[in-house]
């Protein structure tokens, strides 16, 4: 079943059995446009007088009920412990997620609130009038470090997978074409190397696993942030969204043509979103000096995701031009997503030539 198919019965029958589930009648349920990559069919809920939520229906067999009872459960305990995140509401029946079967198929519904204020890219990346954007950046890392914070004494009763349990050599053969052998052993060698690495409380848990711009709303009245999009939430050390956090940096300088530039920005960038999470959560600097490697696990998670979704949307393996930049760099062992590097290009950010698989 595809996402037009599922946004078809919801429009026939499945909305009306969900607004009865979660006692929605009278909301004005709206779809969300998917994004790339989406696996799920999301709606507004919108009620003159009542706080605005957000519907989200699973419908793919790559997300089983355990997985997503472990991705809501997480999301209550970081809620009810101070997180800063929108919160899932329960249905009518008092449960986290409720099921619903239409001609064997099972589609899986969850409903969240909605998180107060916009995300950068509706207010056309302008942060709030009369505060410096480092104060972004600064509440950036403040908010994941007191999610990590949190996961520290998170005990699950339905636990999400670990990082191991997906990538690993053999689902990398299975997924990547035999034409990218290159590609293959790099990543195979970059898990490796992931895995002599400690795992203790303080370094390995429960990871957003998506944190970004994308994935998060600000309240432009006073700077707070609230996250939400769970749905790839597993366990890793926490520096993988540390990791994705400074990736997330790049977007704000990624036009300026000189290198020496761009990194003078990313080292100030990155010693304020720092100092925000050091505000919640400590760090050791032997964790810190991981970050290189983490920035390639950043793109190797990339690189698996895009194949994911060629293959979930039934289509056919090929390289576009961002695919191929990710590539080049895991290839040639380029660190820092190539920002410092000469493949990089502030006129075409982030792409190479197309390639042939």
């Amino acid at each position: 079943m595809n996402y037009n198919e599922v946004v078809s019965i919801g429009d026939t029958c499945l909305l009306t059995v969900v607004s009865e589930l979660f006692g929605l009648e009278g909301y004005a349920i709206q779809l969300i446009p998917a994004h790339d990559g989406g696996r799920n069919v999301v709606y507004t809920c919108e009620k003159e007088g009542s706080p605005s939520k957000i519907l989200r229906i699973a419908f793919l067999p790559d997300r089983s009920r355990e997985d997503i009872l472990g991705e809501v459960e997480y999301i209550r305990y970081l809620y009810e412990h101070g997180g800063n995140v929108a919160n899932v509401i329960c249905s009518l029946k008092g449960n986290l997620l409720e099921e619903i079967t239409h001609n064997n198929h099972t589609f899986r519904v969850c409903l969240f609130e909605k998180a107060k204020g916009k995300m950068l890219v509706e207010n056309h990346y302008r942060y709030r009038e009369g505060a410096p954007i480092t104060e972004y950046y600064y509440n950036c890392g403040k908010v994941l470090g007191k999610m990590h914070q949190i996961a520290k004494g998170y005990v699950p009763v339905h636990p999400r997978h670990s990082f191991f349990d997906k990538y690993k050599a053999e689902y990398i053969d299975q997924l990547i074409p035999d034409s990218l052998s290159l590609l293959k052993e790099k990543m195979v060698g970059l898990l490796d190397t992931l895995q002599g690495l400690d795992r203790d409380q303080e370094t390995f848990g429960m990871n957003h696993f998506d944190y970004n711009d994308g994935n998060f709303s600000i309240d432009f009245d006073n700077g707070q942030i609230t996250v939400y999009d769970f749905d790839n939430s597993c366990y890793c050390w926490y520096m993988f969204d540390l990791a994705s956090l400074w990736g997330n940096g790049m977007g704000w300088i990624q036009f300026e043509p000189d290198a020496g530039k761009r990194k003078k920005f990313m080292e100030d960038y990155f010693e304020t979103v720092l100092a925000g999470y050091r505000s919640e959560t400590r760090i050791d600097h032997s964790m810190l000096n991981t970050l290189p490697l983490f920035i390639q696990a950043n793109f190797l998670e990339n690189i698996i995701d895009a194949f994911e979704v060629m293959r979930n949307n039934g289509e056919e393996p090929r390289c576009d031009e961002e695919l191929s930049y990710r590539i080049k760099c895991m290839e040639d062992d380029i660190l820092y997503f190539g920002f410092f590097h000469e493949i990089y290009s502030c006129e075409e950010p982030f792409e190479a030539k197309e390639r042939n698989i």
